[in-house]
Protein backbone atom coordinates (compact mmCIF):
# COMPACT_ATOMS: atom_id res chain seq x y z
CA UNK A 1 0.00 0.00 0.00
CA UNK A 2 1.46 3.34 -1.08
CA UNK A 3 2.37 5.79 1.65
CA UNK A 4 0.11 8.84 1.77
CA UNK A 5 1.65 12.20 0.89
CA UNK A 6 1.64 15.13 3.31
CA UNK A 7 -1.28 16.81 1.53
CA UNK A 8 -3.26 13.55 1.43
CA UNK A 9 -2.73 13.21 5.18
CA UNK A 10 -3.96 16.77 5.63
CA UNK A 11 -7.09 16.01 3.60
CA UNK A 12 -7.77 12.94 5.77
CA UNK A 13 -7.33 15.14 8.87
CA UNK A 14 -9.84 17.65 7.49
CA UNK A 15 -12.28 14.84 6.71
CA UNK A 16 -12.02 13.62 10.31
CA UNK A 17 -12.78 17.13 11.56
CA UNK A 18 -15.90 17.25 9.37
CA UNK A 19 -17.06 13.89 10.75
CA UNK A 20 -16.40 15.12 14.29
CA UNK A 21 -18.44 18.28 13.64
CA UNK A 22 -21.32 16.28 12.12
CA UNK A 23 -21.61 14.03 15.16
CA UNK A 24 -20.63 16.50 17.92
CA UNK A 25 -23.24 19.02 16.79
CA UNK A 26 -25.76 16.43 15.51
CA UNK A 27 -25.84 18.07 12.09
CA UNK A 28 -27.02 15.21 9.88
CA UNK A 29 -29.29 12.22 10.45
CA UNK A 30 -30.44 9.32 8.30
CA UNK A 31 -32.88 10.46 5.64
CA UNK A 32 -31.80 14.10 5.53
CA UNK A 33 -31.72 15.92 2.20
CA UNK A 34 -29.12 18.68 2.15
CA UNK A 35 -28.74 21.67 -0.13
CA UNK A 36 -25.19 23.05 -0.38
CA UNK A 37 -24.92 26.73 -1.20
CA UNK A 38 -22.12 26.86 -3.79
CA UNK A 39 -20.60 30.32 -4.21
CA UNK A 40 -17.76 29.01 -6.36
CA UNK A 41 -15.03 29.87 -3.87
CA UNK A 42 -12.55 27.41 -2.38
CA UNK A 43 -14.66 26.86 0.75
CA UNK A 44 -17.87 25.77 -0.94
CA UNK A 45 -15.92 23.70 -3.49
CA UNK A 46 -14.18 21.91 -0.61
CA UNK A 47 -17.54 21.36 1.11
CA UNK A 48 -18.80 19.55 -2.00
CA UNK A 49 -15.72 17.31 -1.97
CA UNK A 50 -16.09 16.57 1.74
CA UNK A 51 -19.85 15.92 1.83
CA UNK A 52 -19.79 14.22 -1.57
CA UNK A 53 -17.27 11.68 -0.27
CA UNK A 54 -19.08 11.33 3.06
CA UNK A 55 -22.41 10.74 1.32
CA UNK A 56 -21.02 7.55 -0.25
CA UNK A 57 -20.23 6.06 3.17
CA UNK A 58 -23.94 6.04 4.17
CA UNK A 59 -23.23 6.82 7.84
CA UNK A 60 -25.43 8.69 8.23
CA UNK A 61 -27.41 8.10 5.04
CA UNK A 62 -28.26 11.42 3.35
CA UNK A 63 -28.72 13.06 -0.06
CA UNK A 64 -27.19 16.28 -1.42
CA UNK A 65 -28.33 18.93 -3.90
CA UNK A 66 -26.10 21.88 -4.90
CA UNK A 67 -27.42 25.37 -5.67
CA UNK A 68 -25.43 28.24 -7.21
CA UNK A 69 -27.08 31.65 -6.77
CA UNK A 70 -26.19 34.19 -9.46
CA UNK A 71 -26.59 37.79 -8.27
CA UNK A 72 -27.18 39.52 -11.60
CA UNK A 73 -26.30 43.04 -10.37
CA UNK A 74 -22.89 41.99 -8.98
CA UNK A 75 -20.16 41.39 -11.63
CA UNK A 76 -19.26 37.81 -10.84
CA UNK A 77 -17.98 35.63 -13.67
CA UNK A 78 -18.80 32.08 -12.63
CA UNK A 79 -17.64 29.20 -14.81
CA UNK A 80 -20.90 27.30 -14.61
CA UNK A 81 -19.60 24.29 -16.55
CA UNK A 82 -16.68 23.93 -14.14
CA UNK A 83 -18.99 24.21 -11.11
CA UNK A 84 -21.37 21.70 -12.67
CA UNK A 85 -18.63 19.16 -13.41
CA UNK A 86 -17.16 19.55 -9.91
CA UNK A 87 -20.59 18.81 -8.45
CA UNK A 88 -21.71 16.05 -10.78
CA UNK A 89 -18.53 13.98 -10.22
CA UNK A 90 -20.33 12.81 -7.06
CA UNK A 91 -23.65 12.33 -8.83
CA UNK A 92 -25.07 15.41 -7.10
CA UNK A 93 -27.71 17.52 -8.90
CA UNK A 94 -26.60 21.07 -9.77
CA UNK A 95 -29.05 24.01 -9.81
CA UNK A 96 -28.45 27.58 -11.01
CA UNK A 97 -30.77 30.34 -9.82
CA UNK A 98 -30.64 34.05 -10.74
CA UNK A 99 -31.72 36.89 -8.46
CA UNK A 100 -30.73 40.48 -7.64
CA UNK A 101 -31.03 43.17 -4.98
CA UNK A 102 -31.27 46.94 -4.77
CA UNK A 103 -28.78 48.41 -2.25
CA UNK A 104 -31.01 51.48 -1.96
CA UNK A 105 -33.95 49.55 -0.54
CA UNK A 106 -32.54 49.33 3.00
CA UNK A 107 -30.05 52.07 3.82
CA UNK A 108 -29.88 50.88 7.45
CA UNK A 109 -27.93 47.80 6.33
CA UNK A 110 -24.71 47.50 4.36
CA UNK A 111 -24.92 46.29 0.73
CA UNK A 112 -23.00 43.17 1.84
CA UNK A 113 -25.75 42.36 4.35
CA UNK A 114 -28.54 42.97 1.83
CA UNK A 115 -26.76 40.83 -0.79
CA UNK A 116 -26.14 38.02 1.70
CA UNK A 117 -29.73 38.04 2.93
CA UNK A 118 -31.07 38.04 -0.65
CA UNK A 119 -28.93 34.97 -1.42
CA UNK A 120 -30.07 33.30 1.78
CA UNK A 121 -33.76 33.87 0.99
CA UNK A 122 -33.22 32.37 -2.46
CA UNK A 123 -31.51 29.34 -0.90
CA UNK A 124 -34.42 28.82 1.51
CA UNK A 125 -36.90 28.93 -1.37
CA UNK A 126 -34.83 26.52 -3.50
CA UNK A 127 -34.35 24.14 -0.57
CA UNK A 128 -38.11 23.99 -0.04
CA UNK A 129 -38.72 23.50 -3.75
CA UNK A 130 -36.33 20.55 -3.86
CA UNK A 131 -37.57 18.93 -0.62
CA UNK A 132 -34.39 19.68 1.36
CA UNK A 133 -34.63 20.05 5.14
CA UNK A 134 -31.04 21.24 5.65
CA UNK A 135 -28.88 23.93 4.07
CA UNK A 136 -25.10 23.43 4.34
CA UNK A 137 -22.82 26.46 4.11
CA UNK A 138 -19.05 26.57 3.58
CA UNK A 139 -18.07 28.69 6.58
CA UNK A 140 -14.87 27.55 8.28
CA UNK A 141 -13.54 28.20 11.80
CA UNK A 142 -11.87 31.49 10.81
CA UNK A 143 -15.19 32.83 9.48
CA UNK A 144 -16.93 31.99 12.75
CA UNK A 145 -14.24 33.55 14.95
CA UNK A 146 -14.08 36.67 12.78
CA UNK A 147 -17.87 37.05 12.99
CA UNK A 148 -17.71 36.75 16.78
CA UNK A 149 -15.15 39.57 16.97
CA UNK A 150 -17.11 41.69 14.49
CA UNK A 151 -20.29 41.34 16.54
CA UNK A 152 -18.47 42.22 19.75
CA UNK A 153 -16.73 45.21 18.13
CA UNK A 154 -19.56 46.70 16.08
CA UNK A 155 -22.79 45.29 17.56
CA UNK A 156 -21.94 44.97 21.26
CA UNK A 157 -23.15 41.36 21.19
CA UNK A 158 -21.46 38.05 22.02
CA UNK A 159 -22.66 35.82 19.22
CA UNK A 160 -21.59 34.34 15.89
CA UNK A 161 -22.56 31.82 13.20
CA UNK A 162 -23.26 28.55 15.07
CA UNK A 163 -22.30 25.13 13.66
CA UNK A 164 -26.00 24.24 13.61
CA UNK A 165 -28.97 26.61 13.62
CA UNK A 166 -32.59 25.50 13.53
CA UNK A 167 -34.76 28.10 11.79
CA UNK A 168 -38.21 27.22 13.15
CA UNK A 169 -39.80 30.08 11.22
CA UNK A 170 -38.68 28.59 7.90
CA UNK A 171 -38.81 24.92 8.98
CA UNK A 172 -35.15 24.64 7.94
CA UNK A 173 -31.82 23.87 9.59
CA UNK A 174 -28.51 25.52 8.65
CA UNK A 175 -25.30 23.58 9.21
CA UNK A 176 -21.62 24.47 8.84
CA UNK A 177 -19.77 21.13 8.57
CA UNK A 178 -16.36 22.84 8.22
CA UNK A 179 -16.69 24.75 11.50
CA UNK A 180 -13.63 23.01 13.00
CA UNK A 181 -11.37 23.55 9.97
CA UNK A 182 -8.86 26.41 9.72
CA UNK A 183 -8.78 28.43 6.51
CA UNK A 184 -5.05 27.81 6.01
CA UNK A 185 -5.77 24.08 5.58
CA UNK A 186 -8.49 24.81 3.01
CA UNK A 187 -6.07 27.03 1.08
CA UNK A 188 -3.60 24.14 0.82
CA UNK A 189 -6.34 21.71 -0.21
CA UNK A 190 -7.62 24.15 -2.85
CA UNK A 191 -4.13 24.33 -4.41
CA UNK A 192 -3.78 20.54 -4.31
CA UNK A 193 -7.22 19.94 -5.83
CA UNK A 194 -6.59 22.75 -8.34
CA UNK A 195 -9.88 24.51 -7.71
CA UNK A 196 -10.57 26.98 -10.48
CA UNK A 197 -10.83 30.48 -9.04
CA UNK A 198 -13.99 32.32 -10.02
CA UNK A 199 -13.72 35.99 -10.99
CA UNK A 200 -15.34 38.33 -8.47
CA UNK A 201 -15.45 42.11 -8.85
CA UNK A 202 -17.78 43.07 -6.03
CA UNK A 203 -18.17 46.86 -5.75
CA UNK A 204 -19.18 46.54 -2.08
CA UNK A 205 -16.40 44.26 -0.86
CA UNK A 206 -14.27 47.12 0.47
CA UNK A 207 -17.04 48.06 2.92
CA UNK A 208 -16.61 44.76 4.81
CA UNK A 209 -14.68 44.78 8.09
CA UNK A 210 -13.85 41.08 7.83
CA UNK A 211 -10.31 41.68 6.44
CA UNK A 212 -9.65 43.89 9.48
CA UNK A 213 -10.71 41.08 11.79
CA UNK A 214 -8.36 38.71 9.96
CA UNK A 215 -5.47 41.10 10.62
CA UNK A 216 -6.53 41.46 14.25
CA UNK A 217 -6.43 37.69 14.78
CA UNK A 218 -2.97 37.55 13.19
CA UNK A 219 -1.80 40.21 15.66
CA UNK A 220 -3.32 38.33 18.60
CA UNK A 221 -1.55 35.15 17.48
CA UNK A 222 1.74 36.98 17.92
CA UNK A 223 0.82 37.45 21.58
CA UNK A 224 -0.39 33.88 21.99
CA UNK A 225 -0.19 31.19 19.28
CA UNK A 226 -3.15 29.45 20.96
CA UNK A 227 -5.47 32.45 20.65
CA UNK A 228 -7.59 30.88 17.89
CA UNK A 229 -8.25 27.73 19.92
CA UNK A 230 -8.89 29.82 23.03
CA UNK A 231 -11.42 32.10 21.34
CA UNK A 232 -13.21 29.05 19.96
CA UNK A 233 -13.22 27.36 23.37
CA UNK A 234 -14.47 30.52 25.10
CA UNK A 235 -17.79 30.23 23.25
CA UNK A 236 -18.48 26.96 25.10
CA UNK A 237 -17.01 28.19 28.40
CA UNK A 238 -19.06 31.28 29.22
CA UNK A 239 -18.67 32.01 32.95
CA UNK A 240 -21.91 33.86 33.62
CA UNK A 241 -21.08 34.55 37.28
CA UNK A 242 -18.11 36.67 36.22
CA UNK A 243 -20.03 38.80 33.73
CA UNK A 244 -22.12 41.93 34.30
CA UNK A 245 -25.69 40.97 35.14
CA UNK A 246 -28.26 43.73 35.35
CA UNK A 247 -30.97 43.24 37.95
CA UNK A 248 -34.39 42.76 36.38
CA UNK A 249 -36.80 45.58 37.07
CA UNK A 250 -39.82 44.67 39.14
CA UNK A 251 -43.10 44.96 37.30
Amino acid sequence: MAKLTEIELLFRKVERKVVKAIFDYEMIADGDRIMIGLSGGKDSLALIDLLGRRMRINHPRFEVVVAHIVMTNVPYQSDLEYLRSHTEQYGIPFIVHETSFDPETDTRKSPCFVCSWTRRKALFALAKEHQCNIIALGHHQDDIIQTLLMNMTFQGAFGTMPPKLTMARFDMTIIRPMCLIEEKDLIRIAAWREYKKQVKNCPYEETSSRPDMKLLIAQLEKLNPMVRQNIWGSMSNVQQEYLPNKKEKES
